[in-house]
């Protein structure tokens, strides 16, 4: 059987940006981008319960940023084995 093109490089002629870690990066970089943009969230209705708008949408990001990190590392980490040469899992 014959190796896969991306393997039988050597690491110095490999992509440094490749698709996978654009998503990585997306995923770390949009919580940034909602909490930064203010203006998006800044107001009281809808109520949630009894807590503004405001509140509570800061809270959901906490598990939205928590999933997407997680994401971006499970990504990364895969990338990472199979540049070594590993079984991405």
């Amino acid at each position: 059987m014959s190796e896969p093109e991306s393997a039988a490089e050597p690491p110095e002629h490999r992509p440094i940006v490749t698709p996978t870690r654009v998503v990585a990066g997306v995923c770390l970089i949009a919580p940034f981008v909602a909490m930064l943009w203010v203006s998006s969230y800044a107001r009281i209705e809808p109520k949630l319960v009894g807590i503004p708008f405001f509140y509570w949408y800061q809270m959901l990001w906490v598990p939205i940023s928590t999933a997407l990190t997680a994401v971006a590392y499970k990504l990364v980490q895969r990338e990472q084995r199979a540049r070594k040469g590993g079984v991405a899992k």
